[in-house]
């Protein structure tokens, strides 16, 4: 019931998902019109930057990583492929705090277009992106599009009941 087919009809989708869940995430991709075209192992790290072996999920093995399917709808313009690596090693933090180096990949990947993250919190919070999440509060938005539509929908500037629309 997201609507998530409805978000773009060309772009990228990253789509995180652990190893039980990889299969699920797969066909997500495409029930959502997506082609998965690859995807980014993010390799767990604590302080000292040794790969994490224990504590993690992990039903049949301790998960020292986690999957960033990558999905492509249509066809997308201005993509700057082949510029970064597809691991990304990094430390892990608090619980569902993804590494920071993943923006960059995206921006890098898909320089000068909108971009949307679901489930976001205060932490995953970036300049330029639209992200929704129930632990993030307030909205602040700052592309002129989307203020005069924000506005449109939710003139008393509350989007957090249905809108009558």
């Amino acid at each position: 019931q997201l609507g998530i087919p409805t978000l773009q009809d060309d772009g990228l989708i990253f789509l995180w998902v652990t190893g039980r869940a990889m299969e699920l995430g797969r066909e997500c991709l495409k029930l959502w019109g997506y082609e998965r075209v690859d995807e980014i192992i993010w390799v767990k790290t604590n302080q000292l930057q040794r790969i994490i072996r224990t504590g993690r999920t992990g039903h049949w093995l301790n998960h020292g990583k986690e999957h960033c399917l990558v999905g492509m709808k249509g066809s997308p313009a201005n993509l700057n492929r082949g510029l970064d690596c597809d691991v990304i090693v990094a430390e892990v933090r608090a619980t569902s705090h993804k590494p920071d180096e993943i923006y960059g990949i995206i921006e890098r990947l898909s320089p000068g277009t909108r971009k949307i993250e679901l489930f976001g919190r205060p932490h995953n919070v970036q300049p330029n992106w639209i992200t929704l999440g129930n632990q993030v509060e307030g909205v602040r938005l700052v592309d002129p599009e989307l203020i005069e539509a924000f506005r449109k929908r939710y003139p008393d500037g509350n989007c957090m009941t249905p809108s009558k629309t």
